[in-house]
């Protein structure tokens, strides 16, 4: 069974605020960047049949402003407090856990988890940029799965690309 997967790194949050991590917003480049992953989502056609994003607040934002370029209907994003900082572990159960999982699911949550997750995923080392980073804020990593069973295992996803939003072009 077949099936792809939208892996995106919530946009720049505004450290400049005095509140708690898990309430923390974008900033204006995370606010002007996750759009833009959400028009070439877009583009290429690229609908998710199911949204599933960590409730922290920027990664909130940055779902619903993509949902919103999309089309997708943000009353139907499914928040799941695992996703929040969560290790590759809980992500794969957070995977395991849609009972019928939809062909193409975009999940919108945080580093370091959703690195580990794209390397263990991943049948090829995925590349990274010059300075050795890999999922930096507001970038997409498009997977296709090849598993047959509910759970997607080590090096079973063909790393279709990432994108980040800065190789993008402007509105």
């Amino acid at each position: 069974m077949a099936h792809e997967l939208l892996l995106l790194r919530h946009a720049k949050s505004d450290w400049d605020q005095s509140c708690d991590d898990f309430d923390r917003p974008l900033n204006a480049r995370g606010q002007h960047d996750a759009p833009r992953i959400g028009r070439w989502l877009r583009d290429q056609n690229l609908m998710p049949d199911c949204v599933l994003s960590s409730p922290a607040r920027r990664a909130a934002q940055t779902a619903q402003a993509v949902c919103g370029q999309l089309g997708y209907p943000t009353e139907h994003i499914l928040w799941d407090k695992r996703l929040y900082l969560a290790s590759r572990e809980t992500l794969l159960d957070v995977l395991a856990d849609q009972s019928d999982y939809p062909q193409r699911l975009l999940l919108v949550g945080h580093n370091p988890g959703l690195e580990d997750l794209l390397e263990y995923l991943s049948q090829e080392p995925p590349p990274r940029q010059h300075n050795g980073k890999l999922l930096t804020t507001a970038t997409l990593a498009h997977l296709h799965l090849r598993s047959d069973t509910q759970r997607p295992a080590r090096h079973r996803a063909h790393l279709r690309q990432i994108v980040r939003p800065r190789t993008l072009p402007e509105a």
